[in-house]
């Protein structure tokens, strides 16, 4: 089975895009290939990795990159993770066959100390259900 192709977008690629990058690869990394970009791509925020690696998700491997560089990829799902890259993505020269919004608020912008990991668990039951959802599509059209 061919494994199918996700980008996360956010703006910064520094928190939510790079977790919902990990936690694919943790929760299905035999049937997705997951990459993150930003549209204004920053460092990683330690907080982001560190609510990661609390949970046991591998950090290994994730930087932050800007959308361009998968400029004239096909993607099978692009999941944009924030309004600044849901404006910007509309001019990106790539192709994906699904378009997902899910609007994840900043852990950045939250004074909480459990902000990244309230960020985390949005994104771990969204992709949740949207791993059964694509389990049910597989196995019907199977």
């Amino acid at each position: 089975m061919v494994k199918q192709r996700v980008l996360f977008l956010c703006n910064a690629n520094s928190a939510r895009s790079l977790m919902g990058e990990a936690l694919l690869r943790h929760m299905a990394n035999d049937r997705f290939d997951a990459f993150s970009a930003g549209t204004e791509p920053d460092r990683p925020q330690e907080l982001a990795l560190a609510a990661l690696k609390k949970q046991g998700i591998a950090t290994e491997g994730l930087s932050s990159k800007p959308l361009e560089s998968f400029e004239g990829q096909q993607f099978d799902t692009v999941i944009v993770l924030c309004d600044k890259a849901q404006q910007a993505c509309r001019n990106w020269r790539g192709s994906s066959d699904e378009h997902l919004y899910w609007d994840i608020r900043d852990p950045r912008l939250i004074d909480r100390a459990d902000a990244y990991e309230q960020a985390l668990g949005e994104i771990r039951r969204r992709l949740s259900l949207w791993l059964a959802i694509k389990a049910r599509d597989d196995h019907t059209n199977s």
